[in-house]
């Protein structure tokens, strides 16, 4: 995606200088929800955060304190658009932190869902024997 012109070079939104100790946020960033805030900003960095709340499933509340907490955390940063009518309108791009931190938390949410699979997988199969046993134990010509 083209930025150019977008940014004003040497501007500092006031957003931006949220990482005061006294706004951190006591949710680390490991929720799913900060995740999801990430991967939808790196592909649609001008959503709104009503648009980026009902994508996410979250409430607006939710997706600004997840956006806040993420601005906190120096993964992410806002900037106003540049030459857009409405000035209340923010472009949200992932700073390198913020895509290292995508990676990580990717990474870690693949190896837990791969873990909940392996787990229901396990659990299907036993399931399954159970049924098979059951079943053979009614019927006298399905015994072995």
């Amino acid at each position: 995606m083209q930025l150019t012109g977008l940014l004003r070079a040497g501007y500092v939104h006031p957003l931006n200088r949220l990482r005061l100790s006294s706004l951190r946020p006591v949710i680390p960033v490991t929720d799913p929800t900060y995740l999801s805030v990430l991967r939808l900003i790196a592909v649609r960095p001008r959503l709104s955060q009503r648009e980026m709340a009902s994508s996410v499933g979250v409430s607006l509340g939710k997706a600004n304190y997840c956006l806040r907490a993420l601005m906190a955390k120096g993964l992410v940063k806002v900037e106003n658009y540049r030459k857009s009518s409405n000035k209340l309108a923010y472009l949200y791009l992932l700073t390198p932190a913020g895509v290292a931190a995508k990676a990580e938390l990717t990474r870690q949410f693949l190896a837990r869902k791969l873990k909940e699979y392996e787990a229901l997988r396990l659990e299907i199969e036993g399931l399954k024997r159970e049924s098979e046993e059951v079943r053979n134990v009614g019927d006298p010509a399905r015994r072995r």
